[in-house]
């Protein structure tokens, strides 16, 4: 008797495969630190603006108010000598912090950096600075007015805006309002507040607020009264401080 042969078939087999080399993630950029000009402004809740006629003037009205216990100062971009007086001030004070204020174009931008500013402010929102300075260790704080201005800046990069000018805007009023949709967001409150005033703007939300005048009163300069320029100062800050507690 025959028995027919079963054929077996054999399995089949799939071509090895190809491993594909192993893709290696960039692991992810460290984000960049904020700007120490920034960690000292939250501290000190108050910026001394500088405007004076001449540089000598504003030297010594930078030097009283640093007496008075300021340690962070604007110096206004209008003011002659102002890149000269930041150099000084950067010299003498290596430890506070110094700016330049109303800086309203990119080539000002520069030239007050390289005198040594650490921050630097405009009234409105000028975005070459704030694309030229997002990577940067100077701290550049656009103005702002409205929610739709706070957006666009810090869409763009801000870390800090000014709200400017708050006061004829409603003062403490306006800042509370423009502050409840941006929480996390710091505002600095900037023009004709007083010292009387800071506490109030601090409660509104503000988490820094400008003194010029309130500070650098011009009669007392143009009298070179510094001593009492020092005295206004030192009433600022110890006003700032009682609000923090």
């Amino acid at each position: 008797m025959r028995v027919a042969a079963t054929q077996l078939r054999l399995p089949t087999t799939s071509p090895p495969r190809r491993r594909r080399p192993a893709q290696h993630t960039p692991p992810a950029a460290a984000p960049q630190p904020p700007p120490r000009a920034l960690a000292a402004i939250l501290r000190s809740r108050v910026i001394a603006c500088l405007r004076a006629e001449d540089g000598e003037t504003a030297l010594q009205a930078a030097h009283a108010a640093v007496r008075g216990g300021v340690t962070v100062l604007e110096v206004v971009m209008s003011t002659p000598g102002v890149l000269e007086v930041i150099e000084d001030l950067c010299r003498s004070y290596p430890f506070l912090t110094f700016g330049v204020g109303t800086v309203l174009n990119a080539v000002d931008a520069r030239k007050a950096i390289r005198a040594g500013a650490q921050f630097l402010m405009s009234p409105g929102t000028v975005m070459e600075i704030l694309h030229d300075l997002e990577e940067s260790k100077v701290l550049y704080i656009p103005g702002v007015l409205t929610p739709t201005e706070v957006l666009s800046a810090c869409s763009a990069g801000a870390k800090v805006v000014k709200v400017y000018p708050v006061s004829v805007m409603g003062g403490e009023l306006y800042m509370s309002a423009l502050k409840k949709p941006f929480p996390l967001i710091p505002m600095v409150a900037s023009q004709g507040i007083q010292i009387g005033s800071i506490k109030g703007y601090l409660e509104a939300g503000a988490s820094a607020v400008v003194l010029s005048d309130a500070i650098f009163d011009k009669e007392l300069m143009r009298k070179g009264k510094f001593s009492e320029v020092a005295e206004l100062a030192s009433l600022a800050t110890l006003e700032a401080l009682q609000s923090t507690k």
